[in-house]
């Protein structure tokens, strides 16, 4: 271990941070043209077959997570609510085997409109999921055709109705900027969210990936910068008004409903990611650990079978930790304790006090040295402020 603990640099972490479970379930009905996620179009799902192999590859990672408890677990995709009710119900009831699974855990499962009706909602709660997060992009027929979703706006209502009615607590995904979006169309997609009550809302700006088709043709009529940044202004007073609180770059909740899972993301927990080309942040007393699975959803089972999934393992050296905490803290717009920086990372926070005063004298960090928060400025360019800290 003497190598790991040199190239982690720091005195070791004494105790690790809260963990969180991810379950890659990569298959969907059609692959959107601004999708860069591991998904891959259904033609069949092997559903059992799959789910025997995340519960080998989850067997297999309990020693890299002993006696440590989860907190926290999240099925993304792809379109997880593709699978049974019985199948989630399979993987959690493997889940609470395994594992150490806190009591009152958070568990969430992302799920498109047009791939739910009620008793599939009423099965997955039963399964022991907590909370949906639902993929609606707009409730504008016209933008969702832009968009390739394979649902219209009437399933997008549906839907919202399902998650009111069956989940305490669940999240509508929004994006703005979309191809021919005006301002008032935006904040219509807004309006109509709030119709359903939304316990949290996620607003995302339409990002063009490089391996993408809208990547490589970019889409006519994308609003232009000053237009998409009036937009998400205009989302955020709308928001504000209704009582849901800012507090991450792109998600916004009302009091006690912040994402849990998200949050150990943003505050630099731990999380174990099973599941094809699922990725792992685990910290060890002497080194910090990424991992990802392999890609493909059948190699990714031949090579559960062999003991051979986990396709790459990176300690994170001293030059990569002060970026990569950043990176996941400075999008809370509250930010973090600064005191978190040493508590997760094992570096004292002096090895990036020329980023912090770099970032403070350009109006990007407030100054109280008790916190590491944006400011304002900083949200808006939030890039900018992480810059100062990438490794030289």
């Amino acid at each position: 271990m003497a190598e790991a603990v040199i190239r982690f640099g720091g005195r070791g972490l004494d105790v690790p941070p809260p963990l969180s479970l991810y379950v890659h379930l990569p298959w969907c009905v059609k692959k959107c043209p601004y999708c860069d996620f591991n998904s891959h179009a259904a033609q069949r799902i092997p559903e059992a077959a799959y789910i025997d192999a995340l519960l080998a590859d989850l067997e297999r990672a309990l020693p890299d997570i002993r006696g440590r408890k989860v907190h926290t677990v999240f099925f993304g995709g792809g379109t997880p609510s593709l699978f049974s009710a019985e199948g989630i119900d399979r993987i959690l009831a493997g889940v609470r085997a395994l594992t150490s699974l806190a009591p009152g855990a958070e568990i969430t499962l992302e799920a498109n409109p047009g791939t739910v009706e009620a008793a599939r909602f009423a099965g997955f709660r039963e399964a022991g999921v907590t909370r949906v997060s639902l993929g609606i992009q707009s409730f504008n027929s016209r933008h969702l055709q832009a968009l390739g979703r394979i649902h219209d706006d009437g399933e997008a209502r549906r839907a919202a109705e399902l998650a009111a009615t069956h989940f305490e607590t669940f999240n509508l995904d929004l994006m703005f900027a979309l191809p021919g979006q005006t301002l008032a169309e935006a904040l219509a997609d807004i309006d109509t969210a709030l119709t359903f009550q939304p316990p949290h809302l996620s607003a995302y700006h339409l990002t063009l990936e490089p391996n993408t088709p809208f990547g490589h043709t970019a889409p006519a009529n994308l609003p232009d910068d000053d237009l998409a940044a009036d937009m998400q202004l205009a989302i955020e007073a709308r928001l504000g008004e209704a009582g849901m609180q800012h507090y991450e770059t792109s998600a916004y909740a009302r009091p006690g409903h912040a994402s849990r899972h998200n949050l150990n993301y943003w505050q630099f927990g731990d999380y174990l990611g099973i599941g094809s080309g699922a990725h792992s942040k685990l910290s060890f007393h002497d080194r910090i650990v990424r991992q990802m699975r392999t890609k493909h959803p059948q190699q990714y089972m031949d090579a559960v079978k062999q003991g051979t999934h986990v396709a790459d393992t990176r300690i994170l050296s001293r030059h990569d930790l002060p970026f990569e905490f950043v990176m996941n803290a400075l999008r809370l717009n509250e930010g973090v304790p600064a005191a978190l920086f040493e508590e997760r990372t094992g570096l004292p926070l002096s090895v990036c006090a020329s980023a912090l005063e770099r970032a403070r004298e350009r109006g990007l960090l407030e100054t109280d040295f008790t916190r590491l928060e944006p400011t304002q400025r900083g949200q808006r360019f939030l890039n900018d402020l992480l810059e100062l800290f990438l490794p030289e």
